[in-house]
């Protein structure tokens, strides 16, 4: 193993071992407040959609599971978070129940390869858009709203940091151009969202 693989190896282990806590934050200040305002419920499904096809992409592909092996952690705890925002905003009903269901239905599916995996490869390029609505959605919110307060810094701090350095070890590795696209913008995007939640809550503090 060359010197160049062993940085990008211990890159991909740095990046999940911080991807375990990257929504904790977050779910710890829902929990603590009792509330999700300035959280945007449809800015995270589509944030879990892209996560769920990334994975699903790279594990078809049989890219390196270091390369990749933060998003089953991101999810688990995206089930949570958007567990949270939805009872908070009392949002739970049957459509979420049949939602569930259907997004189980098809990741199990891929999974199982009962869907062919070709499929994944048509939608991966609609992932940085999708990934990079979901932001933008969430800093909109943040911006009508006018309140970040339940809004984690440290989780978008993460977010962005974890997105840049996967940008290394993507290169080292599979080199797959759209996985690289995907994660400059997320990089942009999340470090845009830390500093908007911050400036805002550095002011209420200020007031």
């Amino acid at each position: 193993m060359d010197f160049t693989q062993i940085i990008s190896d211990s890159f991909s282990l740095i990046i999940i071992s911080m991807c375990l806590f990257l929504k904790i934050p977050q779910i710890r200040s829902i929990i603590s407040l009792k509330n999700a305002r300035g959280i945007n419920i449809y800015g995270l499904i589509m944030e879990l959609g892209s996560y769920t096809t990334t994975a699903l992409y790279n594990y078809v592909n049989k890219y390196s599971p270091l390369s990749y092996m933060e998003y089953p952690v991101l999810i688990a705890q995206e089930y949570v978070l958007i567990y949270l925002v939805l009872y908070y905003q009392n949002l739970i009903g049957i459509k979420v129940v049949i939602t569930t269901i259907l997004y189980f239905g098809l990741a199990i599916s891929f999974l199982l390869k009962v869907l062919d995996p070709s499929i994944l490869t048509l939608i991966v390029p609609f992932c940085t858009p999708v990934s990079l609505s979901s932001k933008a959605i969430q800093l909109w919110e943040i911006k009508r709203k006018q309140n970040a307060d339940s809004v984690s810094v440290t989780t978008w701090v993460i977010s962005a940091l974890t997105n840049g350095s996967r940008i290394y070890t993507i290169l080292m590795d599979s080199k797959d151009i759209l996985l690289l696209t995907n994660f400059t913008l997320s990089t942009v995007m999340s470090g845009t969202i830390a500093l908007t939640a911050y400036i805002m809550q550095h002011k209420k503090k200020q007031s």
